[in-house]
Formats: structure tokens, sequence, C-alpha cells
């Protein structure tokens, strides 16, 4: 069938580039050790950066509430589908991260979806975007009809020349907080100067930074000294750090009262099932009062870096959970990973598309629920494979 003769081509162009991709079957709960096609692993490779995903707290919380407010919601949230857990996690979240108001949505990509193309919906408004935004952001861009424009990875100059020349009726300046690949962090202090001198909005994703980074893991802003802020709209996971599942935006009562009847995939999605709400709202409590497991995390960073220095693979500056190491060449990546792999260690791959070409590494993800020894036994692996 013509139909699948490209499928089939395409498929087999990305197995000679290396580049094919297949799913780990996991036989445990997410966590340190994991039981994965029926092998003990000890894994670097979640974004389970508090360990939270199975803590007995919130999965008793997810097991309560799924008693009370049964499986499902029955709809989305502005028909019939936003129940009570869902209002007061929201209260929460927008008090946490100190904003007015938040929506919560199903998964991070949701989110994003909803922003930029509702702030910047027509051909007279213009988009500023990292070249190094995650897939999400720049798949949000796209659907916005607005005119997009790419600045190098935090070139805060290139920035600010193309601000300078756009004549745009709504200037959106979009940024991960940090880069899911590099662990790098968004110059967002700059970033929202930018904003204020140029009169546009700021859209922060602090996937990898909330429950993290700042005061009692607030995030990214937080860390970065800058208040919530009218022209700031923050968008933040909760299957990473939070440890279950979902997003949420937060924003000043205007814009997130304009996302309800804007955002499309707020507005034609079935809200998530109430019991992940009330296993959130637990959360939330568990990275409030976890100054312990950042400071235990932040530990375990040093001590990698600490231990690869010197190797013949470039370990990205990074204070962030997401330690890359940049190997280069995709087989080589793959290679070095496998080798990891038999030795009953599981790091990540990643290749292009998700990194630029020649850039292969291997994402090491530190988590406070590992141990040093954990993290000795990684090194160790490393050093003797160099």
């Amino acid at each position: 069938m013509k139909l699948e003769t490209r499928l089939q081509q395409e498929l087999a162009t990305l197995a000679e580039r290396g580049l094919t991709r297949r799913h780990r079957r996991l036989d445990s709960p997410c966590g340190p050790r994991a039981v994965v096609e029926g092998r003990e692993m000890l894994a670097f490779a979640s974004n389970d950066y508090l360990g939270l995903a199975a803590h007995p707290e919130i999965t008793q919380a997810l097991a309560d509430g799924a008693l009370t407010w049964g499986a499902g919601s029955g709809a989305a949230h502005l028909v019939s589908g936003h129940l009570a857990p869902h209002e007061i996690l929201a209260q929460r979240l927008a008090a946490f991260t100190g904003f007015a108001r938040a929506l919560t949505f199903s998964t991070g990509y949701l989110a994003n979806l909803a922003v930029t193309p509702s702030l910047a919906p027509g051909r007279d408004d213009a988009i500023f975007a990292d070249k190094l935004n995650h897939a999400s952001l720049i798949d949000a861009a796209q659907l916005s009809r607005a005119r997009q424009h790419r600045y190098p990875h935090n070139d805060m100059a290139a920035l600010e020349r193309l601000l300078a020349a756009s004549d745009a009726r709504t200037k959106v300046i979009v940024t991960d907080a940090v880069f899911s690949m590099d662990g790098d962090l968004a110059p967002l202090a700059e970033l929202f100067e930018l904003a204020e001198r140029f009169d546009a909005w700021l859209v922060v994703d602090d996937a990898h930074g909330f429950g993290v980074l700042g005061p009692h893991g607030q995030g990214s802003l937080a860390h970065c000294g800058i208040p919530a802020h009218p022209r700031i709209v923050l968008m933040g996971t909760l299957g990473k750090a939070a440890g279950v599942g979902g997003a949420f935006v937060a924003a000043s009562e205007l814009v997130i009262d304009y996302l309800a009847h804007k955002a499309r995939s707020y507005i034609f999605t079935t809200a998530a099932p109430p019991a992940m709400a009330v296993a959130l709202l637990k959360s939330l409590e568990l990275i409030a009062a976890g100054d312990a497991r950042r400071a235990h995390l932040a530990a375990l960073i040093r001590q990698l870096q600490a231990g690869l220095a010197g190797l013949p693979w470039t370990l990205l500056p990074s204070q962030t959970a997401i330690q890359p190491l940049i190997v280069g060449d995709n087989e080589a990546a793959l290679a070095l990973a496998h080798a990891l792999w038999a030795q009953g260690l599981w790091v990540a791959a990643i290749r292009p598309p998700t990194v630029p070409a020649g850039t292969a590494r291997l994402r090491i993800s530190l988590s406070a629920a590992h141990s040093e020894a954990d993290v000795a036994r990684l090194v160790a692996a490393l050093q003797a494979l160099a």
C-alpha cells in the first residue's frame, strides 16, 4: 500500500540515523529503584525531582479522593466537570505562587497550548521565543497566527533588537524557566525588564523549576526574586516535582478570566479526575515543607558534578536536577547508555530532534529520593567507561 510506504521509509531513515525509540515497561512504581521489564535497575531517568511520585501520603490521598469523588470528572471545567477539589487546588496554587488566580489542566502540553495562542491570536501580534523552548511552547506558537521570532538561547541582546524592531499590536515573550535538556535557567530578571520596557507579556514555563527552586519550592520566579506581576503568565506542571500529574496556569484575575473564555485547550477538554486534585493538595503541603529534600538534592548535584569533572564528555553547567552529559554523536550516546544499562543503571540517551544535531547526550536526572551511594555508583560507572 502506497500510504504505508512513506511511513516505512521514514522509519528506516530514523533507524539509519540512530534515532529510533522504544518504550521500556516499568513493573514497579516510579522511583530510583525500578523494575524494568523484569530487571532491577537504578534509575536516573525520571522527572520525579523530589521523590514524591510514590510518596505514601500522596498515594493515600489519591485513593481517598477516588473513594470520595469518584473516578472521573465527567465533563469540561466550564460545563459540569469543575468539582470542589479542582477549585481548592486552583486557589492553593495561586496562593502558593503569589498570583491572583490559577486554572488547572490535564497536562502541561495543554496548558501551554492554552496561553500563547490566546494572548497572541492574530497576524498583528508577535511571539518572541527562545530557540531551546520546549516542544509544547513551539507548537503553541505555531497554533497562533502571530508573527514568530526565535532568538538565540538566552541571548538578551538579540531579543532586545527583535522587540525594538517590532510594530506588533501585542508582544509575547515566551521562555522555559529551566530548560529541560540543558538544565540551565533563563535570565528571568532581564526578560522581565525587557517585557516592562517593550510592554510585552512574559510567559514562563516553570515545568522543571516548580517545587524545586525558590523559597519553599515556589519556583523559578521566586528563585530569581521576581514577584507575581500582571504582565507575567506562569505555567507549572504537576507531574514532575509535584509527583502526580496535570498542570496549572497562574496569572492576574484578568488574564485567567480571559483564558477561561478563549483558551480552546481549556474549554474543550474534560477536567482531570478530582482525585488527582486531592492528591496534589497533599503534594503541595509536602513541597512547602520540603526544604530538607531540596537541600539533599542540591548536595547530590554537587557530588555528581565533582565526580564527573575531567571526563572526556562535557557536563553542561547546571545547578538543577537536570545534569546533561554531552556525548555528541547519536550512536556514541546510545552506546554509552547501553553500557550503563548493562550495569543496571538507567540513564536516558537524548538525541535529535529533542536536542540539536551533534549534541546527543545522557540526560542524568537526579531526585531527592536518590542516595549518595546511588550517585557514587553512577559516577564510578562513568569513570570506568571513560
